[in-house]
Parts: structure tokens; sequence; C-alpha cells
């Protein structure tokens, strides 16, 4: 979750005070994610799951890019049972006198941690928490929600899961910017309800739990050393584990393997210190 700047001013500093020109000074770096950024719902049957949401907050579909986490989400959405609900964004730019120029761009964006531009909601959908509201009641980052019910400002959610869970709170649109404000040439707030729908989740926020049932989609193969084995070892059994597997190759019929990131250079590196 940390900002590749901090990352980049750690290895300046290891390197400058072990006066070497290795990557970190030649320390070996563990990064990990937040156990807490717990990973969304995903239904096997729909209208058990619109009936009885917090019976299937145990079932999970992982994906590797949060491109194919929306491409789920916007799929599931639609054959969810109800009456959809949409809500525009309010993209303004900081300075007002560029509004007008980069309207259409602003609309076009989905930037990581901000909410969609256009959102999709049902009765009874699952949603994901994108900022610290008010963590004393549990609502903060990766808090999951129940959508209960829809009115034109805000909107009422069932707290899923923690020390609140069953509590009933009340969200409302705030202005939100991106967290990496160097990505975007032109500066801007999006007003818009701080949720994401959660019916699909990349794998590295499910890592560290344990589920009962996971879904796992390969639009291609992953790409990042061990990631294979988290989302391999959500389950807690293999009756409970479903993988879809799309081909790289157009032509061949092979979609019953994929490939396992290993980084041997790591490894080594880890044995010898």
């Amino acid at each position: 979750m940390a900002k590749r700047q901090a990352i980049e001013a750690l290895d300046e500093m290891l390197r400058d005070i072990t006066d070497s020109n290795l990557l970190f000074g030649g320390k070996v770096m563990v990064f990990g994610g937040d156990f807490r950024q717990v990973f969304l719902v995903v239904p096997k049957d729909f209208t058990k799951y619109s009936n009885d949401p917090l019976s299937m907050m145990n079932n999970a579909i992982l994906t590797p890019k949060n491109e194919s986490v929306d491409h789920i989400n916007q799929l599931l959405i639609k054959r969810f049972p109800g009456t959809q609900e949409q809500y525009m964004s309010i993209d303004e730019t900081i300075e007002t006198s560029q509004q007008g120029q980069y309207e259409d761009f602003l609309n076009s964006l989905n930037p990581i941690g901000l909410p969609p531009r256009k959102l999709l909601l049902k009765l009874n959908c699952p949603i994901l928490m994108l900022r610290n509201i008010d963590p004393s009641k549990g609502l903060c980052i990766g808090t999951r929600l129940i959508c209960r019910k829809f009115e034109r400002h805000f909107i009422f959610a069932e707290i899923a899961v923690g020390d609140h869970k069953g509590n009933t709170i009340f969200l409302p649109r705030i202005p939100l910017q991106p967290s990496n404000r160097n990505m975007y040439p032109i500066q801007f707030t999006r007003r818009q309800f701080p949720i994401r729908l959660c019916l699909s989740v990349i794998i590295n926020k499910s890592q560290g739990q344990t589920l009962e049932t996971v879904g796992i989609y390969l639009s291609q193969p992953v790409f990042s050393h061990g990631q294979l084995y988290v989302v391999l070892s959500r389950a807690t059994t293999l009756a409970k584990l479903r993988i879809l597997i799309e081909p790289q190759d157009s032509d061949s019929d092979e979609t019953n393997s994929t490939t396992n990131i290993v980084f041997h250079e790591l490894l080594s590196l880890a044995q010898c210190t």
C-alpha cells in the first residue's frame, strides 16, 4: 500500500548507509500486504446469496489483475437479482478554468483506489470501503458491507464483517482524489460514494485468509513470485476449488495448466544471507 516514492527513498538511504550500489544496499527486503484488507464475497447461487448475503461471506472469486476484477464485477452484477441502481460521479478539475476542456477525459479515468465513474449496484450486493470514514465504527479501508437501501444522495449499508458486523450505516458522496497525484497531468476530484462493488477481488487481497469456496480466474499466468501458491492455498479443500484458465495461444487447446512464477535469484540470495 506504500507509495513508490517511499520505497525509492528507503532504497537510496540503505545504499548510502552501506556504501553500496546494490539494490537496498544488498539487504534482503520482504514486502507484504495488509492481511486485514480482506477479499470480497462471490456468490455461487445468486438467489440464495441475495436472500441471505451474510451466509456467503466465505466464498470468493480471485484473479491477478484489477482489470479482470472490474470485468468480472460488471458481468456478475448484471446477473445479480433485483433492480439496478446507477450513481454517476461528478469529476471536477482543481483549476476551475480547466473543467470544460478536460471533463470528458476525467470521466474516462478509473484510478486505483477511487470509485468508478459509473457505480452500478443492486439490493443486497456486497461492496468494499475505499476510504477511512469512521474507523471507530468499523468504516475503514477494506471493510465489507452489504447494500440495504438506496436513496438519491446516500446509501444504507450493513457491515458484514468484524466487531461491528450487523450495524447499519449510511454512506454519503464525498470528494476523493487519486492517491498518486503525479500519475495524471490534470489534478481533479471525484465526488462519489467511497465504495466499489466486490463480487471479485485481486489475489493479493486474499493473502492470509482461509475460504470455504474459491473460484480462480486466470486470464493470463500470474506475474509475481509465490502468487500462484497464495491463491491455490486459500480454499480449505481441493473439492472447494475451481480454476478457469484462458489459453495464451488462441490455436491451442491446452487449458488445464498455467505457469508458476518463481524467481530463483531471490531464493538464492535469501540462502546466501
